[in-house]
């Protein structure tokens, strides 16, 4: 680079101008050298002051650094104040919130109103020219006449104390004494059992049902109490009884009992149980049904005599799991009854209940929380097991103070005496009607079954079938009657109703003969005038009596067909007025007694 740098420098020209190279040398020389002194004089001035100010600079730094550094001494000074200060603020807002929170002991004691206070207690304790002024020595004041009532109440409970153990010391005198009397009025018992027997008093029995009665649940012994009341006040032929195991039943109240034994044991039997194969499904379910609908060890039984000594005999369960009661139908009587194929069910004990109160079919559990639980272990409806467990009907549910409101499901229901005293009276009555009704219905269909009708207390008039006691077909004709008819399970308080239709000379029914609506009419809108002496229970014989009879009417009535030679097939034997009326001509139905003639109604 020196050898590039010495070739581009140029070389330096020195003119002379005219004079001597030597002159012009020696005075540029001069010139020049004092201008490097000068130069050199102002560089080394230049550079003091640049040391100067540097070190000025250096000086004006430090003292600006120490400056800055005392005046952040005194910001963080000030800062650690600050924050002191700011500590002790929060910790005077803590001492003072926990001041405001602090609750004292006197405010979780109740004391007496004001009004108590100034009137019950002394003047040296309420102190009311200071107290009613600065509540904080109310608030003393008011402490010290609670203590005072308390030491007070304190002395009075040991003086109650004191009474009760004298009390209970003569408690048990009297109890050995008691004790001490028993096997003596026992002995006493025994020896008056053939007096009560005598004089048809079982005291003695009466007081065993009572004791095994303290185990019925609650729903069975509302009924067993209120019925018992009943048949003592109102019917003496209501016999009320308890059945079942006393023994089991109590087993249902006592709590389990631990021991070391009885737990090796269930070791023992766990690890049996493990050994064996579980259970499946199905079979743990149906344990489950089982547990469900398991009935209460005892029951209590009705026993309804009638007059005629015929008996109806209930008996009562109680499903505890579901809280609903059930009843058992069994018909007794007292001669032996032919079994008419006719008769149907009549006597069963699953239809003889049926609809007591209407609408009330006994399939069905009223207690709607039922249906929750059969969904657990898969059990569609109660209807299912009603053969075994007995019908749920309402008013077997209210007999034993049962309600189950349906717009307002309850979580418990209690049994309730006063509902089971206000329908026991209606119930039984029912219960009886029922029965003397099913037993003339069976006996009359056991009459029709062999081709006879019973007799009966109206009057009719004696002819073709209609003679009481009579054959319903002591001749041949031509004509034939059939009559469909409907009985209801609350007969005979609600009438049969019939439909007829008549074979002869073509099919003759109320759709295409006026008169068979009219015959119709006679049995199933008139039939008020065929229930005879209450309670009517030969209303069935006796439609049928009428049927025969407006049957005689209809056949003896209808004009005689020239065309056809010979007598007439029917001829006329009732007395009649008029034998067709009106634009429908209808025919004489109606039997006038004791003229003994038909008429239009």
């Amino acid at each position: 680079m020196s050898s590039e740098s010495s070739k581009k420098r140029k070389p330096k020209v020195i003119r002379t101008d005219g004079v001597p190279a030597e002159g012009k040398r020696g005075k540029g020389d001069t010139d020049q050298a004092s201008e490097i002194d000068e130069r050199r004089v102002q560089s080394c001035v230049h550079f003091m002051t640049l040391k100067k100010l540097n070190r000025l600079a250096h000086i004006r730094l430090k003292k600006g650094r120490d400056q800055t550094h005392e005046a952040k001494q005194k910001v963080d000074a000030y800062h650690l104040q600050l924050q002191n200060l700011l500590y002790e603020v929060m910790h005077l807002q803590k001492e003072i919130t926990k001041c405001l929170e602090f609750k004292s002991k006197h405010e979780e004691i109740e004391l007496v109103s004001l009004e108590e206070f100034y009137k019950e207690a002394p003047p040296e304790i309420s102190r009311p020219a200071i107290t009613l002024t600065e509540p904080h020595q109310q608030t003393l004041a008011r402490l010290d006449w609670e203590l005072e009532q308390r030491k007070r109440l304190a002395e009075k409970y040991k003086e109650c104390l004191t009474s009760k153990e004298k009390i209970l010391k003569e408690i048990e005198v009297k109890k050995e004494y008691l004790s001490s009397l028993q096997p003596r009025l026992n002995s006493i018992m025994q020896a008056s059992l053939p007096v009560q027997e005598y004089l048809f008093m079982p005291f003695d029995q009466a007081h065993k049902q009572y004791e095994t009665a303290r185990h019925l649940p609650p729903p069975l012994y509302v009924l067993f109490v209120q019925a018992s009341a009943y048949g003592q006040a109102c019917d003496k032929k209501l016999v009320v009884a308890i059945e079942g195991s006393v023994e089991e039943a109590k087993a249902l109240y006592k709590p389990p009992e631990d021991s070391q034994d009885d737990e090796s044991d269930s070791d023992a039997e766990e690890e049996q149980t493990t050994k064996r194969r579980r259970p499946t499904l199905g079979v743990q379910l149906d344990d489950k049904r089982k547990e469900m609908l398991k009935r209460h060890p005892l029951s209590v039984t009705l026993d309804l005599k009638c007059k005629d000594d015929n008996m109806l005999h209930l008996t009562f369960h109680y499903l505890m799991n579901l809280n609903v009661m059930t009843v058992k139908a069994k018909v007794t009587t007292a001669v032996e009854m032919t079994t008419a194929i006719s008769a149907g069910d009549l006597l069963s004990p699953d239809s003889l209940l049926n609809c007591l109160y209407p609408g009330d079919h006994g399939r069905k559990t009223p207690n709607p929380a039922n249906q929750f639980q059969f969904d657990k272990v898969g059990i569609l409806t109660l209807s299912d097991y009603v053969t075994e467990l007995g019908h749920p009907y309402v008013w077997v549910q209210k007999l034993g103070g049962l309600h189950f409101p349906k717009d307002q499901p309850q979580h418990t229901v209690a049994a309730d005496n006063s509902l089971s005293a206000s329908h026991m009276e209606l119930t039984v009555k029912l219960l009886r009607s029922r029965l003397q009704s099913r037993l003339a219905l069976h006996k009359q269909f056991a009459s029709l079954g062999d081709g006879r009708v019973l007799p009966t207390s109206l009057p009719f008039s004696g002819d073709r079938g209609a003679v009481a006691g009579s054959s319903l077909t002591p001749f041949l004709c031509s004509a034939k009657l059939q009559a469909a008819v409907v009985l209801n399970p609350g007969y005979s308080t609600l009438p049969p109703v019939f439909s007829l239709c008549l074979n002869w000379k073509g099919e003759r029914n109320s759709s295409n003969d006026d008169n068979i609506r009219a015959m119709e009419s006679e049995v199933n809108v008139y039939y008020k005038e065929l229930w005879g002496p209450k309670p009517g229970y030969q209303l069935l014989t006796n439609q049928l009596q009428r049927l025969c009879m407006v049957l005689d009417v209809y056949l003896e009535t209808e004009p005689h067909d020239p065309s056809v030679e010979g007598p007439k097939e029917f001829p006329q034997e009732k007395m009649c007025l008029r034998l067709v009326r009106g634009p429908l001509r209808l025919k004489p139905f109606k039997f006038n007694y004791p003229q003994g003639f038909f008429s239009h109604r």
